[in-house]
Protein backbone atom coordinates (compact mmCIF):
# COMPACT_ATOMS: atom_id res chain seq x y z
CA UNK A 1 0.00 0.00 0.00
CA UNK A 2 1.44 3.57 -1.00
CA UNK A 3 1.16 6.24 1.58
CA UNK A 4 -1.09 8.09 -0.18
CA UNK A 5 -3.66 4.75 -0.23
CA UNK A 6 -2.92 4.91 3.62
CA UNK A 7 -3.93 8.30 3.44
CA UNK A 8 -7.42 8.07 1.58
CA UNK A 9 -8.18 5.15 3.72
CA UNK A 10 -7.48 7.12 7.60
CA UNK A 11 -9.76 10.11 5.94
CA UNK A 12 -12.25 7.40 4.34
CA UNK A 13 -12.55 5.77 7.75
CA UNK A 14 -13.71 8.81 9.38
CA UNK A 15 -16.93 8.46 7.78
CA UNK A 16 -19.48 7.34 10.34
CA UNK A 17 -22.57 5.44 9.65
CA UNK A 18 -24.91 6.42 12.08
CA UNK A 19 -23.62 9.70 11.56
CA UNK A 20 -24.69 9.55 7.73
CA UNK A 21 -28.45 7.56 9.11
CA UNK A 22 -28.51 11.16 12.22
CA UNK A 23 -28.21 13.52 9.13
CA UNK A 24 -30.96 11.53 6.72
CA UNK A 25 -33.10 11.27 9.60
CA UNK A 26 -33.03 15.32 10.46
CA UNK A 27 -33.43 16.16 7.00
CA UNK A 28 -37.00 13.81 6.51
CA UNK A 29 -38.36 15.90 9.27
CA UNK A 30 -39.14 18.66 6.98
CA UNK A 31 -41.18 16.23 4.73
CA UNK A 32 -40.56 16.16 0.88
CA UNK A 33 -39.44 19.39 0.86
CA UNK A 34 -41.27 19.98 -2.36
CA UNK A 35 -39.37 23.36 -3.86
CA UNK A 36 -41.73 26.68 -2.81
CA UNK A 37 -42.89 25.62 0.16
CA UNK A 38 -42.29 26.85 3.82
CA UNK A 39 -41.00 22.93 4.83
CA UNK A 40 -38.46 23.25 1.70
CA UNK A 41 -37.06 26.63 2.97
CA UNK A 42 -37.24 25.20 6.40
CA UNK A 43 -34.49 22.41 5.16
CA UNK A 44 -32.38 24.75 3.50
CA UNK A 45 -31.72 26.54 6.77
CA UNK A 46 -31.26 23.93 8.60
CA UNK A 47 -28.79 22.28 5.98
CA UNK A 48 -26.90 25.98 6.34
CA UNK A 49 -26.99 25.52 9.81
CA UNK A 50 -25.36 21.94 9.72
CA UNK A 51 -22.84 23.25 7.21
CA UNK A 52 -22.01 26.03 9.80
CA UNK A 53 -21.96 24.16 13.18
CA UNK A 54 -19.24 22.30 11.64
CA UNK A 55 -17.06 25.78 10.80
CA UNK A 56 -18.26 26.42 6.78
CA UNK A 57 -18.71 29.83 5.75
CA UNK A 58 -21.98 29.15 3.50
CA UNK A 59 -23.26 31.31 0.32
CA UNK A 60 -26.48 30.52 -1.15
CA UNK A 61 -27.57 31.00 -5.01
CA UNK A 62 -30.52 33.12 -5.65
CA UNK A 63 -32.32 32.96 -8.88
CA UNK A 64 -36.14 32.85 -10.01
CA UNK A 65 -37.74 29.93 -11.19
CA UNK A 66 -41.75 30.28 -12.74
CA UNK A 67 -44.33 27.39 -11.99
CA UNK A 68 -45.88 26.12 -14.21
CA UNK A 69 -49.46 26.65 -12.50
CA UNK A 70 -49.15 30.34 -11.83
CA UNK A 71 -47.06 31.43 -14.82
CA UNK A 72 -45.48 34.20 -12.17
CA UNK A 73 -41.88 33.75 -11.63
CA UNK A 74 -40.67 33.37 -7.78
CA UNK A 75 -37.53 33.69 -6.25
CA UNK A 76 -35.46 30.65 -5.01
CA UNK A 77 -32.35 29.97 -3.11
CA UNK A 78 -29.82 26.74 -2.55
CA UNK A 79 -26.94 26.47 -0.19
CA UNK A 80 -23.33 25.76 -1.02
CA UNK A 81 -19.99 25.64 1.54
CA UNK A 82 -16.41 25.43 0.23
CA UNK A 83 -13.56 23.46 1.77
CA UNK A 84 -10.47 26.06 0.15
CA UNK A 85 -7.94 24.32 -1.06
CA UNK A 86 -4.21 25.10 0.59
CA UNK A 87 -2.20 24.97 -2.41
CA UNK A 88 -4.36 25.65 -5.51
CA UNK A 89 -7.38 27.50 -4.16
CA UNK A 90 -8.09 28.18 -7.69
CA UNK A 91 -9.12 24.64 -8.60
CA UNK A 92 -12.07 22.84 -7.32
CA UNK A 93 -14.21 19.74 -7.19
CA UNK A 94 -17.88 19.87 -7.03
CA UNK A 95 -19.98 17.75 -4.97
CA UNK A 96 -23.95 17.70 -5.35
CA UNK A 97 -27.46 16.20 -4.67
CA UNK A 98 -30.33 17.77 -4.04
CA UNK A 99 -32.55 18.81 -1.14
CA UNK A 100 -35.32 18.94 -2.93
CA UNK A 101 -38.09 15.86 -3.14
CA UNK A 102 -42.15 15.42 -4.26
CA UNK A 103 -44.34 13.02 -3.63
CA UNK A 104 -45.73 13.61 -0.30
CA UNK A 105 -43.54 11.43 1.81
CA UNK A 106 -40.33 12.52 3.12
CA UNK A 107 -38.08 12.38 -0.22
CA UNK A 108 -36.00 10.14 2.39
CA UNK A 109 -34.08 8.52 -1.09
CA UNK A 110 -34.93 10.96 -3.39
CA UNK A 111 -32.98 12.65 -2.55
CA UNK A 112 -31.91 12.61 1.05
CA UNK A 113 -29.66 9.93 0.96
CA UNK A 114 -27.69 11.82 -1.50
CA UNK A 115 -27.55 14.87 0.11
CA UNK A 116 -26.98 13.48 3.97
CA UNK A 117 -24.31 12.05 1.85
CA UNK A 118 -22.82 14.95 0.62
CA UNK A 119 -23.33 16.47 4.23
CA UNK A 120 -21.58 13.42 6.13
CA UNK A 121 -18.22 14.24 3.56
CA UNK A 122 -18.48 17.63 4.21
CA UNK A 123 -18.67 16.84 8.21
CA UNK A 124 -15.23 14.86 7.96
CA UNK A 125 -13.30 17.07 5.59
CA UNK A 126 -14.37 20.23 8.27
CA UNK A 127 -11.61 18.65 10.46
CA UNK A 128 -9.33 21.10 11.48
CA UNK A 129 -6.19 18.74 10.98
CA UNK A 130 -7.89 17.44 7.25
CA UNK A 131 -5.71 19.63 4.03
CA UNK A 132 -6.68 19.48 1.03
CA UNK A 133 -4.80 21.04 -1.58
CA UNK A 134 -7.83 21.63 -3.81
CA UNK A 135 -10.87 23.52 -3.43
CA UNK A 136 -13.82 21.03 -2.74
CA UNK A 137 -17.45 22.69 -2.86
CA UNK A 138 -20.37 21.11 -1.52
CA UNK A 139 -23.59 21.93 -3.08
CA UNK A 140 -27.54 21.26 -2.15
CA UNK A 141 -29.32 21.94 -5.31
CA UNK A 142 -33.05 22.87 -5.30
CA UNK A 143 -35.41 22.88 -7.87
CA UNK A 144 -34.06 19.79 -9.13
CA UNK A 145 -37.24 18.21 -9.68
CA UNK A 146 -38.86 20.82 -11.58
CA UNK A 147 -36.26 20.73 -14.36
CA UNK A 148 -32.96 21.09 -13.01
CA UNK A 149 -33.35 24.84 -12.17
CA UNK A 150 -31.14 25.28 -9.24
CA UNK A 151 -28.12 23.55 -10.89
CA UNK A 152 -29.05 25.66 -14.18
CA UNK A 153 -29.20 28.69 -12.46
CA UNK A 154 -25.78 28.17 -10.77
CA UNK A 155 -23.89 27.03 -13.81
CA UNK A 156 -25.66 30.43 -15.46
CA UNK A 157 -24.91 32.68 -12.91
CA UNK A 158 -21.34 31.04 -11.88
CA UNK A 159 -19.16 29.50 -15.15
CA UNK A 160 -18.00 32.64 -16.01
CA UNK A 161 -16.50 33.49 -12.90
CA UNK A 162 -14.14 30.94 -12.66
CA UNK A 163 -10.76 30.97 -11.75
CA UNK A 164 -11.18 34.84 -11.14
CA UNK A 165 -9.13 35.88 -7.80
CA UNK A 166 -11.35 38.67 -5.87
CA UNK A 167 -9.70 40.89 -5.17
CA UNK A 168 -6.74 40.44 -7.43
CA UNK A 169 -3.97 39.41 -5.27
CA UNK A 170 -6.04 38.38 -2.28
CA UNK A 171 -5.61 34.53 -3.10
CA UNK A 172 -9.62 34.19 -2.81
CA UNK A 173 -11.54 32.87 -5.81
CA UNK A 174 -15.04 33.09 -5.33
CA UNK A 175 -15.64 30.10 -8.13
CA UNK A 176 -12.37 28.25 -8.54
CA UNK A 177 -11.96 26.70 -12.10
CA UNK A 178 -14.46 23.38 -12.36
CA UNK A 179 -12.26 19.92 -12.41
CA UNK A 180 -14.93 17.83 -11.69
CA UNK A 181 -18.41 17.44 -10.94
CA UNK A 182 -19.97 14.24 -8.77
CA UNK A 183 -23.79 14.12 -8.26
CA UNK A 184 -25.07 11.89 -6.54
CA UNK A 185 -29.04 11.33 -6.65
CA UNK A 186 -30.89 8.09 -4.68
CA UNK A 187 -28.77 5.89 -2.95
CA UNK A 188 -30.63 3.37 -1.05
CA UNK A 189 -32.91 1.56 -3.04
CA UNK A 190 -31.07 -2.08 -5.00
CA UNK A 191 -33.09 -4.82 -3.06
CA UNK A 192 -36.34 -6.98 -4.02
CA UNK A 193 -36.75 -6.68 -7.85
CA UNK A 194 -35.58 -9.30 -10.26
CA UNK A 195 -32.41 -7.69 -12.07
CA UNK A 196 -33.02 -6.58 -15.93
CA UNK A 197 -30.91 -7.45 -18.54
CA UNK A 198 -29.43 -3.43 -18.39
CA UNK A 199 -27.98 -4.18 -14.82
CA UNK A 200 -24.65 -5.92 -13.55
CA UNK A 201 -24.83 -9.01 -11.45
CA UNK A 202 -22.27 -7.86 -9.28
CA UNK A 203 -22.46 -4.50 -9.10
CA UNK A 204 -24.67 -1.86 -6.74
CA UNK A 205 -23.58 1.32 -7.01
CA UNK A 206 -23.71 3.31 -10.35
CA UNK A 207 -21.53 5.56 -12.04
CA UNK A 208 -22.73 7.32 -15.08
CA UNK A 209 -21.05 10.00 -17.49
CA UNK A 210 -22.66 10.63 -21.00
CA UNK A 211 -21.21 9.45 -23.76
CA UNK A 212 -22.42 12.37 -26.20
CA UNK A 213 -21.31 14.92 -23.78
CA UNK A 214 -18.38 17.28 -24.86
CA UNK A 215 -16.28 16.09 -21.79
CA UNK A 216 -16.71 12.61 -22.55
CA UNK A 217 -13.81 11.35 -22.19
CA UNK A 218 -13.00 13.31 -19.22
CA UNK A 219 -15.75 11.99 -17.23
CA UNK A 220 -15.20 8.32 -17.77
CA UNK A 221 -11.49 9.24 -16.17
CA UNK A 222 -13.83 10.55 -13.18
CA UNK A 223 -15.87 7.73 -13.22
CA UNK A 224 -12.80 5.05 -13.77
CA UNK A 225 -11.03 6.79 -10.51
CA UNK A 226 -14.71 6.53 -8.37
CA UNK A 227 -14.44 2.71 -9.63
CA UNK A 228 -11.21 2.72 -8.41
CA UNK A 229 -11.76 3.92 -4.97
CA UNK A 230 -15.01 1.97 -4.33
CA UNK A 231 -12.60 -1.55 -4.89
CA UNK A 232 -10.43 0.38 -2.47
CA UNK A 233 -12.61 1.71 0.46
CA UNK A 234 -16.35 0.24 -0.10
CA UNK A 235 -16.93 -2.24 2.70
CA UNK A 236 -19.99 -4.04 1.11
CA UNK A 237 -20.92 -2.50 -2.00
CA UNK A 238 -19.10 -2.60 -5.50
CA UNK A 239 -19.23 -0.35 -8.48
CA UNK A 240 -19.88 -0.12 -12.13
CA UNK A 241 -19.17 2.60 -15.09
CA UNK A 242 -22.01 3.28 -17.65
CA UNK A 243 -21.76 5.93 -20.57
CA UNK A 244 -25.80 6.73 -19.87
CA UNK A 245 -26.15 9.11 -17.21
CA UNK A 246 -29.87 9.72 -16.20
CA UNK A 247 -30.99 13.56 -16.04
CA UNK A 248 -29.93 15.07 -12.82
CA UNK A 249 -27.71 17.91 -11.05
CA UNK A 250 -24.90 16.89 -13.61
CA UNK A 251 -26.28 17.67 -16.66
CA UNK A 252 -25.82 21.27 -17.11
CA UNK A 253 -22.19 20.62 -16.55
CA UNK A 254 -21.45 17.88 -18.30
CA UNK A 255 -20.52 19.98 -21.62
CA UNK A 256 -18.50 22.12 -19.27
CA UNK A 257 -16.37 19.83 -17.30
CA UNK A 258 -15.88 15.97 -16.09
CA UNK A 259 -19.24 15.24 -14.54
CA UNK A 260 -20.68 12.32 -13.08
CA UNK A 261 -23.63 10.89 -11.43
CA UNK A 262 -24.15 8.06 -8.61
CA UNK A 263 -27.13 5.84 -8.39
CA UNK A 264 -28.29 3.13 -7.80
CA UNK A 265 -27.72 0.28 -9.92
CA UNK A 266 -28.33 0.99 -13.27
CA UNK A 267 -31.46 3.66 -12.04
CA UNK A 268 -31.87 4.83 -15.35
CA UNK A 269 -33.47 1.50 -16.33
CA UNK A 270 -34.82 0.35 -13.25
CA UNK A 271 -36.31 3.06 -10.98
CA UNK A 272 -37.08 5.00 -14.40
CA UNK A 273 -38.96 2.12 -15.22
CA UNK A 274 -40.85 2.66 -11.29
CA UNK A 275 -39.66 -1.08 -10.27
CA UNK A 276 -38.79 1.52 -7.05
CA UNK A 277 -42.22 1.35 -5.49
CA UNK A 278 -41.54 4.34 -3.52
CA UNK A 279 -40.50 6.77 -6.15
CA UNK A 280 -41.92 10.03 -5.73
CA UNK A 281 -44.33 8.08 -3.31
CA UNK A 282 -45.43 9.09 0.29
CA UNK A 283 -43.87 5.76 1.36
CA UNK A 284 -40.50 7.59 0.20
CA UNK A 285 -39.88 7.73 4.15
CA UNK A 286 -36.71 6.99 6.37
CA UNK A 287 -38.65 3.96 7.97
CA UNK A 288 -39.25 2.41 4.89
CA UNK A 289 -35.53 1.98 4.34
CA UNK A 290 -32.82 -0.58 6.72
CA UNK A 291 -29.77 -0.85 7.57
CA UNK A 292 -28.99 -2.40 4.38
CA UNK A 293 -30.52 0.55 2.60
CA UNK A 294 -28.52 3.27 4.70
CA UNK A 295 -25.28 0.90 3.95
CA UNK A 296 -25.69 1.08 0.05
CA UNK A 297 -25.75 5.07 0.47
CA UNK A 298 -22.96 5.27 2.95
CA UNK A 299 -20.80 2.78 0.40
CA UNK A 300 -21.33 5.92 -2.12
CA UNK A 301 -20.19 7.85 0.55
CA UNK A 302 -17.18 6.41 1.03
CA UNK A 303 -16.53 5.63 -2.82
CA UNK A 304 -16.84 9.39 -3.28
CA UNK A 305 -14.59 10.63 -0.73
CA UNK A 306 -11.89 8.06 -1.38
CA UNK A 307 -11.49 9.40 -5.05
CA UNK A 308 -11.89 12.91 -4.10
CA UNK A 309 -8.99 11.90 -1.03
CA UNK A 310 -6.65 10.93 -3.92
CA UNK A 311 -7.89 13.30 -6.58
CA UNK A 312 -8.18 17.06 -4.33
CA UNK A 313 -5.00 15.37 -2.65
CA UNK A 314 -6.51 15.46 0.90
CA UNK A 315 -3.70 14.65 3.63
CA UNK A 316 -3.87 14.44 7.82
CA UNK A 317 -1.74 16.83 9.48
CA UNK A 318 0.11 15.70 11.76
Amino acid sequence: MTATDSMSQEVVSRLDFESYKSILYGLTAFGDREQGTPRNEAANDWIEDQLRTWGYETERVKYMYTPRISAVPEPREEVFATKIGASRPDEMYIIGAHMDGRGGGEAANDDGSGTALVMEIARVLAASDVLSQRSIRFALWNNEETGLNGARAYVEQRVDMQGIEEPRGSGKYPEPRWIGMIQHDMMMWDHGNPVTHNQALDADVHVEFQLNSAMAQESAQLGLALINANRMHATDYPAVLSNAMSNTDSTPFMDLVAAVSLRENRRLYETGNRANPHWHQPTDLFETFSDADFMLGFNAAQTTLGAIARLAEITIVR
